[in-house]
């Protein structure tokens, strides 16, 4: 006799789960170790991370907080000494003037990005985010129940965007306006006017902008900006920054917030209900970072140069390949749109998934950074592995 098998009820989620999606670049991540587990090697430009080692002075820095015992829960945001060493830091560099109850240190810089929209964005608020951008801004804003309209930016402008068309946007429900400078995908850097013209145009009307500056150190025209060296306007503005990009610290997850008092009381408060405190070692580690020899940092800038004039000058010699010249963060955002048509090839997601599965090059396709026409490739690799997947591309372009 057959035994009976009940059906197993369906798990009924929440809808604000329900309403984001997985990451995009997680989603090449994983699909890329699925072919590595099988043996198959895999060229990856998929990962956004640096190719570099965490500098020694900041994994000394760890160890003896370990070999001290320092392995206890700190303050919820981060302990005095790195709130001090991050706004000390951001103060040398750009001129800012935050105080200690304006800073907060997060769980990577994605946390506290998470966080600070979670405090300032409400059911039906209105989010103004220009095209493309980074895959997470529309999941996080979408889970606290705002709404992002897009701002389409022109290629042939470098993905400029400037307070007019902000503007033309700006209804009564807009509550906050995302940039990211340099900006992740496509490596475009606002001008210092512009990021102006936007903030001041926001502030006069009470309108939030979140300045997401993990790439800010990765800026190549020679104009290092931070909206924290516009004090006028900083009760509108909430600052995210990294140690991931800018100190090869990926995997330590350490980021920070500084924003105006009311703001970082919220966002400690949500803290101390999800994560609590960024892990202590990491802390001890990141005031090193901070405080200790910045020569790493322009080293690595300065050979992130070198790598994107490379990557660029190869992906322009592909026939049908067009490519901007970014200008900043280790992307390029090659437009493949000359392919669609040809070989089963009708958008970016159908390009990238078949030169993993393919070419076994590993890329991100733009539908989850809001295009359809493009792919992100990141740089920050080695040149020999830079020419072993361009030429996989080149073969595999050319045969379709």
């Amino acid at each position: 006799m057959t035994p009976v098998t009940e059906a197993v009820p369906a798990v009924k989620l929440t809808a604000r789960i329900n309403r984001i999606e997985p990451s995009a670049t997680m989603a090449v991540v994983a699909e890329a170790d699925k072919l590595r587990q099988r043996g198959i090697d895999v060229v990856d430009f998929g990962a956004g991370e640096p190719h570099f080692p965490t500098p020694q002075h900041i994994k000394d820095a760890a160890i003896a907080a370990i070999q001290n015992n320092f392995t206890k829960y700190t303050a919820v945001g981060g302990t005095t000494e790195l709130r001090d060493a991050i706004i000390q830091r951001h103060t040398a560099d750009f001129s800012s003037n935050y105080r200690r109850e304006e800073s907060i240190a997060s769980v990577g810089g994605k946390h506290g990005l998470f966080n600070a929209i979670q405090v300032l964005v409400d059911h039906g608020d209105e989010v103004i985010l220009p095209v493309p951008y980074w895959v997470s801004f529309k999941d996080i804003v979408r889970y606290a129940g705002g709404n992002c309209v897009l701002l389409e930016t022109d290629e042939e402008q470098g993905f400029r965007i400037t307070a007019e068309m902000v503007a033309n946007l700006v209804t009564s429900r807009t509550k906050l306006i995302i940039l990211n400078s340099p900006s992740n995908p496509s490596g475009a850097v606002m001008t210092p006017e512009d990021m102006r013209e936007v903030i001041r145009f926001a502030s006069e009307r009470g309108i939030w902008v979140i300045s997401d500056e993990c790439y800010v150190y990765l800026n190549y025209t020679g104009r290092q900006f931070s909206v924290g060296s516009l004090p006028e306007y900083r009760e509108r503005m909430v600052i995210v920054g990294s140690l991931s990009k800018t100190y090869a610290m990926t995997g330590w997850r350490l980021g920070y917030v500084l924003a105006p008092a009311q703001i970082v009381s919220a966002m400690q408060k949500l803290q101390s209900q999800s994560t609590s405190n960024p892990t202590s070692i990491v802390q001890k580690a990141a005031v090193q970072a901070l405080k200790g020899p910045q020569q790493c940092v322009e080293e690595m800038r300065q050979e992130y140069i070198k790598l994107r004039d490379h990557v660029v000058k190869g992906l322009r010699s592909i026939p049908g390949v067009k490519c901007t010249l970014p200008e900043g963060a280790f992307y390029t955002y090659p437009n493949i749109s000359a392919f669609f048509g040809r070989g089963g090839v009708n958008s970016a997601a159908d390009l990238a998934g078949k030169l993993l599965k393919e070419a076994h090059v590993a890329t991100v396709p733009g539908e989850g950074f809001g295009t359809h026409s493009h792919i992100r490739i990141s740089y920050a690799t080695s040149v020999g592995e830079l020419d072993r997947g361009l030429e996989r591309m080149r073969k595999f372009l050319s045969s379709l």
